[in-house]
């Protein structure tokens, strides 16, 4: 990988990270279709493993808000979904996972934008839960059902509760992947290599979670995510 690619990805994953940390949402909305254009072979393995150690911060540092129940239907579902997340990418041809992520982005930041408030139960965690197995397996971008149940929830309890089904998904999506051949570890160096600037991205966000106002910064993930998705699209 170039070092200009490099440095792109570098700035993209703090941005997101920040972004992410401050609001609950956004980082695989923001570096998944920026990775699909520069390289479609960093997603997923390269936004799954990017965002454990983001998501494990998150989760700790607000884990006084978060909503286990929640949390434990979500993880339920989301873990049944997996395998079929690992059959999207059998199926996809290489070539095509560009549009596939793009696609994927576009509906999930429309979905975001246009679902009217509800109060979610039972059905909701597991839904949400069972199309974010699918989705981030197959793309690492899994955020928006999420947030979609979360989204009139106290900030907290949105950041801490998703940070938390993200982190126990993630690990099982890179095992399942690591374990069927889809992924090899040298995928995971450029994770690596960004760790510092994840961490930037992360330790800004600490400074301006509690007062950040959330709505608007979701409304600015949601758009760039539609543009990205567009984009990456249009490049497939």
């Amino acid at each position: 990988m170039s070092t200009q690619i490099l440095a792109v990805l570098a700035v993209t994953v703090a941005i997101a990270a920040f972004v992410q940390g401050s609001s609950g949402l956004g980082f695989a909305l923001i570096v998944a279709p920026v990775a699909g254009i520069l390289d479609p072979a960093l997603v997923p393995v390269f936004v799954l493993a990017s965002m454990i150690p983001l998501n494990l911060y998150v989760a700790w540092r607000e884990r006084s808000s978060l909503d286990l129940l929640g949390a434990g239907w979500i993880t339920g579902a989301r873990l049944a979904a997996t395998p079929a997340g690992l059959a999207v990418l059998w199926l996809i041809p290489e070539r095509s996972l560009g549009l596939f992520v793009g696609g994927a982005t576009v509906l999930a930041a429309v979905a975001s934008l246009t679902v009217p408030a509800f109060t979610p139960g039972r059905a909701a965690y597991v839904g949400a839960g069972a199309v974010t197995g699918l989705t981030e397996t197959a793309t690492g971008v899994g955020g928006p059902p999420l947030a979609l149940v979360y989204q009139h929830r106290p900030p907290a309890e949105l950041r801490s509760t998703v940070a938390a089904c993200f982190l126990i998904g993630e690990v099982a999506s890179l095992a399942l992947l690591f374990a069927t051949g889809k992924a090899e570890v040298a995928e995971l160096g450029e994770a690596v290599a960004l760790l510092p600037a994840i961490a930037a991205g992360a330790w800004l966000s600490r400074l301006v979670h509690h007062r950040l106002d959330a709505r608007r910064m979701r409304l600015f993930v949601l758009v760039f995510a539609l543009v990205s998705g567009l984009v990456l699209m249009l490049r497939a």
